[in-house]
């Protein structure tokens, strides 16, 4: 971890003033956090725990943003990205390296079907804007040119770039308006909250996917380019956490090949073991057309994503004047490529799919007794290591507390005197997302954690428990 001396030599006020004076953070204020003592300062890590600059020791237990599938600390990735650079830390143009060919052959070893040929990038935003414009080159390509809308589901998110900013109907993108040209939102498959309605999971998946068929043919099948979605929806508003009926995904992939259009299956979260599969799509057994991956492919060790695409797709761009026009400058890089095999060998050494299945069903079995304790609970839902708790003021009517009662910014202040990462969103979700080796005794440190705090808030409602 971090030893005395260190800790020593460490100035964590004048640290602290110096991100506050020159780092925009993610949605932080630099005033507030300057009022509330923020922000913390990270100096090391090992599995879950990480330890700050006064030497104080939390549990991160959404994994980043929810990225460290292995955990920290793995002095093996930072060997292998080292031995790496020592040998070749880039690349002449119009050539490539040896890594970084294992790491695009691994890929398609790892993944189901078709799925053969990789666009390396550097995050999961560029993922998805790469794998949405060769979605629409692929239909220009085949005299197609009138596809140009994309469909993504309401509360899903997929980056936050000039295009992927505006996939998913979630908020925050006021400032940037005119909207990009081509949005249609369809509704989610959200068991808890189905906004198509419908009385068990199956009707409720199937009035979702009706509800994609009946845009797609407002719309006209001949203007739709593709659609886009998480398997099981990431960390986003009401709907985080969503998982769709048994027949939800099968059924959008034959209402995407009836009319012609581009699945795009969004596993930069769900990817690499978070579900207690290597891909969350292999719990629904399909397909997709484009497949996109990065947080748990390199653990956040290095900045690094992928598109993997189709056979079938990807031979639309064969010939030398048929080349897709886009260049990357860090994409394909070596350093993260060998990073990167090196974290997959870990996944697959080390057991942790595996782990995030057992572990995971472990986890969520004890929320349930939380939930059983704490009337203020009114989901658990999730699978694998990708799991939330909702909160409601009335289990019957599924009634969320009002803005006003600040539940978010209360319920962050008891987890931070837990010593718990934990960042609680909207008006009570609390998504839960620890690294892929986790154990046992450590979600029961957490659970205990979650308890007191529910406990604390609902003596604060004047809930009886």
């Amino acid at each position: 971890m971090v030893d005395v001396q260190t800790r020593e030599t460490l100035d964590t006020e004048a640290l602290r003033r110096s991100s506050l004076e020159h780092q925009w953070m993610h949605f932080r204020d630099w005033l507030r956090m300057a009022e509330e003592g923020d922000p913390t300062i990270i100096v090391s890590g090992k599995g879950l725990e990480v330890v700050d600059s006064n030497g104080d020791t939390w549990m991160d237990v959404n994994g980043g943003y929810l990225c460290v599938n292995v955990g920290y600390g793995r002095t093996d990735i930072a060997d292998a990205a080292m031995e790496q650079m020592r040998k070749l830390a880039y690349f002449p143009q119009a050539t490539t390296t040896e890594v970084t060919a294992r790491f695009c052959q691994k890929l398609a070893e790892i993944t189901p079907g078709d799925l053969d040929r990789v666009w390396p990038v550097t995050g999961g935003s560029e993922a998805n804007e790469t794998a949405v414009k060769i979605a629409k080159a692929y239909h220009h390509r085949r005299g197609d040119g009138g596809r140009y809308k994309i469909i993504s589901r309401k509360g899903s998110y997929h980056g936050g770039l000039g295009l992927t900013m505006w996939l998913g109907g979630h908020g925050g993108r006021h400032d940037f308006e005119p909207a990009y040209p081509g949005m249609i939102y369809a509704p989610q498959a959200n068991a808890y909250r189905p906004e198509m309605g419908g009385t068990t999971i199956d009707e409720i998946a199937e009035n979702a996917v009706k509800a994609v068929e009946d845009l797609i043919i407002l719309h006209g099948p001949e203007t739709i380019a593709a659609f886009i979605g998480e398997p099981i929806v990431g960390d986003t508003a009401s709907d985080a956490v969503t998982v769709p009926g048994p027949t939800y995904w099968p059924r959008m992939r034959e209402v995407c090949d009836k009319y012609g259009i581009v699945l795009i299956i969004d596993e930069v979260i769900n990817g690499f073991g978070r579900t207690g599969k290597m891909f969350a799509s292999e719990h629904w057994d399909f397909v997709p057309d484009i497949m996109t991956m990065g947080k748990g492919l390199i653990s956040s060790y290095l900045p690094l994503a992928a598109t993997i695409v189709s056979t079938r797709i990807a031979d639309a761009f064969a010939g030398e004047k048929n080349v897709f026009p886009q260049a990357l400058t860090y994409g394909g890089h070596p350093v993260a490529a060998a990073a990167a095999l090196k974290n997959i060998a870990i996944i697959e050494d080390e057991g942790l799919v595996e782990n995030s299945r057992k572990t995971g069903a472990y986890m969520k079995e004890q929320l349930e007794g939380v939930k059983a304790d704490h009337p203020i609970v009114g989901d658990v839902r999730g699978i694998g290591l990708l799991l939330a708790i909702e909160l409601v003021k009335n289990r019957e009517t599924k009634e969320l507390y009002p803005d006003e009662m600040k539940l978010e910014e209360s319920l962050a202040e008891k987890f931070h005197e837990q010593h718990l990462i934990i960042r609680p969103r909207g008006h009570g979700l609390i998504s839960l997302s620890p690294p892929l080796c986790v154990t046992r005794e450590e979600v029961d440190r957490i659970v205990a954690g979650i308890d007191i705090v529910l406990g604390q808030t609902e003596k604060e409602l004047g809930v009886t428990g």
